[in-house]
C-alpha cells in the first residue's frame, strides 16, 4: 500500500490545501509558489503511473485514489481560481463544463459498477487532462511573463480548449453508456436473446480458462532446464560361429 505509486497520488491530495493557504496569502511570491507546487503534483500524475508499470507495483489502492486525486486536485484548483477572480468572468464557462463533467462521469461509473462494466480512459480523455493541467498551472503563475505576455493569458485561452475537449469525452462517456442501457432493456424485451448472450460470455471465459491452463504446462516446462539425456548403450548380439560340418563316417 506504501509503495512510490501510491505516496506520489497521495500527495496529490495533500498538496490542495497548501495551495489553497498559498493563493489565499495574496502575494506574488506565494502565488507563484502555489503554481509551482501545482505543476509538481500534475507532474506525480505521470510519474506515479510509470513508476508502477515499471516497477510491477499495480494496487487495487493506486486504481482507486488515482482519479479521485486527479479530480480532486482539478476541481479544487479551479475554484481556488474562481473565488480569488483569477480569470475574466467569460472564462467561467470552461470552468462550469469541467466541473460538471467530472460530476457526469463519476455518476456514469458508479452506474457502470453495479453491472461490472468498466469505463477506460481513453486517448482524447488523456489529451484532455494534460490540457486541464498545463492552463491551470499557466492562471496560477500569472505574475510571470513569457515573451512579453502574461502567462495567464495563455494559461485562460488553454483552459478553452481543455473545455471543449472536456465536453467531447464526457459526451463521449455519455454515449457509451446509453448503448449499454438500450442493449440491457432490448434484453429485458427478449430474453432468449439475453440467454443467448450469457451462454456466449460464459463460453468465452471457459475457452480463456482451458487456454490457460493448456499454455501453462507448456510455457513451464520450455522454462524448466533440460536435463542430458544418457547415452543409450548398444547391446551387441554375438552371433555363434557355426562349427564345420564334419562327414559321418560309414560303418564298414
Amino acid at each position: 500500500m506504501y509503495n512510490l505509486p501510491n505516496l506520489l497520488t497521495i500527495s496529490r491530495i495533500v498538496v490542495i490545501p497548501v495551495i489553497f493557504l498559498a493563493i489565499y496569502i495574496h502575494s506574488a511570491l506565494w502565488s507563484i509558489f502555489a503554481g509551482v507546487l501545482f505543476v509538481l503534483a500534475s507532474i506525480t500524475d505521470y510519474l506515479d503511473g510509470y513508476f508502477a508499470r515499471s516497477r510491477n507495483q499495480n494496487s487495487v489502492l493506486g486504481r482507486l485514489l488515482d482519479p479521485i486525486a486527479d479530480k480532486l486536485l482539478v476541481v479544487s484548483a479551479l475554484l481556488i481560481i474562481v473565488a480569488n477572480h483569477m480569470v475574466n468572468p467569460i472564462t467561467y464557462i470552461p470552468v462550469i463544463i469541467i466541473m460538471c463533467r467530472e460530476v457526469l462521469v463519476s455518476g456514469l461509473r458508479e452506474f457502470l459498477a453495479e453491472f461490472r462494466v468498466g469505463m477506460p480512459v481513453t486517448r482524447l480523455a488523456k489529451w484532455k487532462t494534460g490540457f486541464q493541467m498545463t492552463a491551470i498551472s499557466m492562471i496560477l503563475l500569472k505574475h510571470l511573463y513569457f515573451i512579453g505576455q502574461p502567462v495567464g493569458v495563455v494559461g485562460e485561452i488553454l483552459l478553452w480548449v481543455a473545455g471543449i475537449l472536456t465536453f467531447v469525452t464526457g459526451y463521449q462517456y455519455f454515449e457509451k453508456c446509453l448503448d449499454y442501457i438500450y442493449t440491457v432493456e432490448n434484453n429485458k424485451k427478449n430474453p432468449v436473446k439475453a440467454v443467448e448472450q450469457e451462454v456466449k460470455k460464459i463460453a468465452v471465459k471457459v475457452k480463456d480458462v482451458v487456454a490457460q491452463k493448456v499454455t501453462a504446462p507448456k510455457a513451464a516446462n520450455q522454462n524448466e532446464p533440460k536435463t542430458p539425456e544418457a547415452p543409450v548403450k548398444k547391446t551387441v548380439v554375438k552371433k555363434a560361429k557355426k562349427k564345420p560340418a564334419t562327414a559321418k563316417k560309414g560303418k564298414k
